[in-house]
């Protein structure tokens, strides 16, 4: 299977970009341009179930990266190859295994708890779709959010397949481990990446970097904050 992806921008380096479970490519809408301007070529990626990306109802972990792995081959990015991902895509990102120049984790402790039932998780994920389709409930929940924010998120739910979303976590549990040399950025407090997470992944030569009082999709609470704490793929800002 190969992803549908946006790929805009000239640069002579590359930034892959893979968002979190029930958003799209189109989450990215603020981040894309600024790192076309700052000389990338972006391909931000639809995970398989959101966005225009084909359904697979037997979804796994390893499926997906191996989806993503494949798009991206199709893809012949230029090096530098700059790989950042969040929540449900930063652990796709990580299980794909790319060799990439950096790679960025957003809010994300790379595990996936197994052994769901397959029937009650795919009816709660289409109750969460059918709220998410709503641009008021959106904003009332996340008033962080803008009016884009909000049109971009309802769209992204109203493409969201509850079945191919859900059986990534009707097998086994999944672990994985950043890379040495990886960054991982999380919401301070954050509700997915634990103190435990934080000093393991620390220990494991990981660089973790913590944004106070963000929300789970950081760069829609906190931008700036997020783009001055991943210099080596944003640079400098003032």
């Amino acid at each position: 299977m190969l992803l549908h992806t946006t790929d805009v921008g000239r640069g002579d380096k590359t930034a892959l970009l893979l968002h979190g479970l029930m958003g799209s490519a189109e989450s990215w809408w603020r981040v894309i341009p600024l790192l076309v301007d700052r000389g990338y070529r972006v391909l931000a990626m639809d995970l398989p179930g959101h966005g225009l990306s084909p359904r697979d109802p037997d979804l796994t972990v390893a499926k997906a990266a191996a989806y993503v792995a494949a798009t991206l081959r199709e893809k012949h990015p230029q090096r530098p190859l700059h790989a950042l991902g969040h929540s449900y895509g930063a652990t796709v990102l990580a299980a794909a295994a790319i060799d990439a120049d950096v790679t960025v984790y957003i809010d994300s402790a790379l595990s996936f708890t197994g052994g769901h039932d397959r029937a009650q998780l795919t009816a709660r994920y289409e109750s969460d779709r059918r709220n998410r389709q709503s641009t008021d409930w959106l904003r009332s929940t996340r008033p962080f959010y803008t009016a884009r924010d909000a049109e971009v998120e309802a769209r992204a739910a109203a493409r969201f397949d509850p079945a191919t979303s859900a059986s990534i976590s009707c097998g086994d549990d999944v672990t994985l481990m950043p890379e040495r040399g990886a960054v991982l950025v999380h919401a301070e407090p954050s509700n997915w990446v634990t103190d435990d997470d934080k000093r393991r992944f620390a220990a494991h030569g990981v660089s973790v970097r913590g944004i106070r009082s963000a929300a789970h999709t950081v760069w829609y609470s906190h931008f700036d904050e997020l783009t001055a704490a991943v210099p080596e793929v944003f640079g400098q800002y003032s």
